[in-house]
């Protein structure tokens, strides 16, 4: 449910999560703040999330919490990366200067701590800290949040997990914002083949919040899982309402019911879901996660044999932006397959020849420290398969496929990665290649059964290699 009383100093005392203010304003637009970015959505009667953070800002300049959370968005809600954008770094550092300067609390001190471990690439340590802050508070939703979100872009999903399990038996239904924990938790057991739990749960949660984003992402996850894209597509026309205003899944949301179609063969049903809700919104924005799924969706379509070289040139503006800042896997191999498709050959030179820098060179950066063993692969493997070079395709990847979660991101995500090995290995001229794509299919066809889609690829590889 949404909490009509936002709360103020003494409320968050009393929950045993104080906040280091003396102004009742402030802590009220972090509350709504808060809650708005958790619920991935703008609430009017909060004023927003930009209204908020402007609000936020004038009722104390120096509330570290509330620079916390700001930064906080900015990093892991839109992609910005300090080692680009200079006035996140300068927040960042204001930040950390702030927390130093102020009587803070230990809570406080370590939710400083953990962002700037984050902004500098440090993810792992970051996740210790913010694990270590729901040691002693539990009901701390944004160090959940946080930590959700970061254990999600490293591709770790048992950890996305039990984050979540050790804390839920800490909340009660009366909380603010307990249905949302239940919906992350949903979400977490399906990405660990939890599908039955995942949905009972995620069920459960839409009961008492109907618009609860995380349980029914979940719900689509399972849809998508099960291979059952017309239970999927009911699914996403039935909550379209609830979900198409949260500003930062919708185009997500549109994404996977653009994936139902193609699982389905409708190419044209798919490239209207693109054309009309996720094009758009991601040429404004820019944003690193739209381009994602903008980026997938034109490979998929690809892969599947449809035209889409178009849009790939339209979307080129948005990858050449991001090819500026690479050394975030999650972000970096999407940058490459838009380049690459859109024909922008010098600037995917450059920016592999920055990618093989970052190799050489990773520090403590953990992203940069992925370059090696996975980035450079994946980048390369995606430029041999645009040459036609399907063989050495197959080699770069094959080594890595048990490495694919470490791009970050869900299955479905991932799953783009698998669909390009096995495209691949069907094309290769290599007899091995050829045996290895029918093992896949039939892995494939295992774990999902009565897929469309592989029952295609089925097809092609018993044309393509002659087999009765």
């Amino acid at each position: 449910m949404l909490h009509s009383n936002l709360r103020d100093c003494e409320a968050w005392r009393d929950i045993g999560l104080p906040l280091s203010t003396t102004s009742n304003e402030a802590c009220k637009t972090y509350d709504a703040l808060l809650t708005q970015w958790i619920r991935s959505k703008n609430i009017p009667s909060f004023g927003g999330i930009e209204g908020c953070r402007s609000k936020l800002q004038a009722a104390d300049p120096d509330f570290v919490m509330g620079h916390v959370i700001m930064n906080g968005l900015d990093l892991l809600g839109t992609g910005r990366s300090v080692l680009i954008d200079k006035q996140l770094d300068s927040a960042v550092k204001k930040m950390v200067r702030l927390s130093k300067a102020r009587d803070i609390t230990e809570r406080e001190r370590l939710h400083v701590k953990a962002l700037d471990l984050f902004g500098k690439g440090s993810l792992p340590k970051a996740c210790e800290v913010w694990e270590d802050i729901l040691l002693y508070h539990p009901t701390d939703i944004l160090a959940m949040k946080l930590l959700f979100e970061s254990y999600f872009f490293l591709g770790k999903s048992t950890e996305l997990r039990d984050s979540v399990a050790r804390v839920l038996h800490h909340w009660t239904p009366q909380i603010p914002l307990y249905g949302y924990l239940q919906g992350m938790y949903s979400f977490a057991l399906v990405e660990t083949n939890f599908f039955d739990r995942g949905e009972k749960i995620a069920k459960e949660a839409l009961a008492s919040a109907p618009s609860e984003i995380w349980s029914m992402h979940s719900l689509t996850h399972v849809h998508y899982m099960r291979a059952d894209a017309d239970g999927g597509i009911a699914f996403m026309k039935q909550t379209e309402d609830k979900w198409k205003d949260c500003v930062m899944s919708s185009v997500h949301n549109y994404w996977h019911w653009a994936l139902f179609h193609i699982e389905k063969g409708e190419y044209e049903a798919a490239l209207t879901i693109f054309d009309t809700h996720i094009a758009k919104s991601c040429h404004k924005s820019g944003s690193v996660l739209q381009m994602v799924d903008t980026s997938s969706l034109l490979y998929q379509l690809q892969m599947e044999g449809i035209n889409v070289d178009d849009r790939w040139k339209e979307l080129s503006t948005v990858a050449k932006n991001q090819a500026e800042d690479p050394g975030v896997i999650y972000g970096d191999v999407y940058t490459l397959i838009s380049l690459v498709a859109a024909k922008e050959t010098e600037t995917a030179d450059k920016f592999m020849t920055s990618l093989q820098e970052i190799a050489r060179s990773p520090g403590d950066n953990y992203q940069h420290l992925l370059a090696q063993r996975l980035s450079l692969p994946l980048c390369q493997a995606i430029r041999e398969f645009a040459d036609g070079n399907y063989s050495r395709t197959v080699d770069l990847l094959h080594p890595i496929r048990y490495q694919f979660h470490g791009i970050g991101g869900s299955k479905p995500q991932v799953d783009l990665f698998n669909l390009l090995l096995i495209h691949a290995a069907l094309k290769s001229d290599r007899k091995c290649h050829q045996k290895l794509a029918r093992c896949l299919l039939v892995e494939r066809d295992t774990l999902r059964p009565n897929s469309p889609m592989t029952e295609r690829l089925i097809r092609k590889a018993t044309a393509l290699h002659d087999i009765n």
